[in-house]
């Protein structure tokens, strides 16, 4: 079993910066992709940023030049910077990985996992 826990999320002025983390926690044996994904009131979950386990990233259109995603595999933790945040942004932040999971009996599998989400609100 792995769990993901997002922390960082609050009320931010436009124009402002968040700093979002995820931290895995579990029987890992090792981290693929990680991503974050938002979901505003009324919309559809949509991809923000994804990173693989070589540290290649790509991100949503809306997002490219003002966010950037990082991950520091030895605290199993993946990172969300967000700059020059706009009342658009406002959203439900979800963490998202693909885990190679490792059992009791040496037993490898693999699984999605995803955190419970963090509320960002750009507001004046």
């Amino acid at each position: 079993q792995v769990q993901l826990v997002e922390s960082g999320g609050g009320l931010v002025q436009p124009g402002g910066s968040l700093r979002l983390s995820c931290a895995a926690s579990g029987n890992i044996f090792r981290i693929n992709a990680m991503a974050w994904y938002r979901q505003a009131p009324g919309k559809e979950r949509e991809l923000v940023a994804h990173i693989t386990s070589g540290s290649s990233t790509n991100y949503g259109d809306s997002v490219k030049g003002r966010f950037t995603i990082s991950r520091d595999d030895a605290k199993n933790t993946v990172y969300l910077q967000m700059n020059s945040l706009k009342p658009e942004d406002t959203a439900v932040y979800y963490c998202n990985a693909q885990v190679v999971t490792i059992g009791n009996y040496g037993s490898v599998g693999s699984l999605e996992a995803w955190g419970q989400g963090t509320l960002v609100t750009i507001s004046t």
